[in-house]
């Protein structure tokens, strides 16, 4: 069992939008509904549970039965950090799926992650036991205590991006949470489930992603994000590019539910 957990509990305070960043509509649908469908037309993927604002899980549900979404089998209240929304979303999927099943944990505003990339997570944890998506950096990376003074400056070969998905068995990172959660610190300093298994002394093992796969989170994200459909629309059209099997089934699915 192959199964997604798409985390969308933010509020969008740094995006200045009047509604979380999650519900902004781009080429004419939510950023989340972009998210999911690159799961729910992913041949691996057989199930996913979406964590959300309580005050949106009706919306959420509405968007998931009018974009004819059904591999989502939950849309469930996320918690006070996005660390305790995974959680929840955890609980509920321990509670209805083996513990070997492998769970891909993804930001419901990374809206751009490749058919290859979801598809080398599932590999990478059948391999190795976790699968952490990271890009190597361009661009040099300054550590500063202080945000001041340079404190130092690792070698660029050695950096790297972390991205999403991260993915686990299911129960092995539900143990990992669990730790944590003893803890009197609890999720502080804890910024995602890579941090959280390494703080335990498990290696995490890394598999390549897209550069594509950004963030929305700021107006200029918006934009990006819409030049990079643009993008992939013009490559679709002039035959620039091969359209993946997501493309594909989004566009026949597309195709039906604009007929109704």
């Amino acid at each position: 069992m192959n199964i997604a957990i798409i985390f969308a509990g933010g509020s969008g305070v740094r995006m200045g939008a009047g509604i979380p960043k999650q519900f902004l509509e781009i080429n004419g649908k939510p950023v989340i509904i972009h998210t999911l469908q690159l799961f729910q037309y992913h041949d691996e993927i057989d199930k996913i549970y979406v964590s959300v604002l309580e005050d949106y899980i009706g919306y959420m549900e509405e968007l998931v039965s009018e974009y004819r979404l059904d591999k989502v089998v939950c849309v469930l209240p996320g918690g006070e950090t996005a660390q305790d929304s995974i959680y929840n979303a955890l609980k509920k999927a321990e509670s209805e799926n083996p513990g070997d099943s492998i769970v891909l944990l993804h930001d419901g505003v990374r809206p751009f992650v490749s058919y290859e990339v979801i598809s080398n997570n599932i590999e990478g944890v059948k391999k190795n036991g976790n699968a952490i998506t990271s890009t190597s950096c361009y661009e040099t990376i300054m550590l500063s205590k202080t945000g001041d003074e340079v404190d130092s400056v690792p070698y660029r070969k050695d950096t790297f991006a972390g991205q999403a998905p991260q993915s686990f068995y299911l129960k092995d990172i539900i143990a990992a949470h669990d730790y944590v959660r003893a803890l009197p610190t609890r999720y502080e300093n804890m910024v995602d489930a890579c941090t959280i298994i390494r703080s335990q002394g498990i290696t995490a093992h890394m598999v390549p992603g897209n550069r594509g796969n950004i963030k929305v989170t700021t107006p200029e994200d918006v934009y990006m994000f819409r030049a990079l459909l643009q993008y992939k629309e013009n490559e679709q059209a002039f035959g620039l590019g091969l359209t993946n099997k997501i493309d594909a089934r989004m566009n026949q699915a597309n195709k039906k539910r604009n007929k109704k």
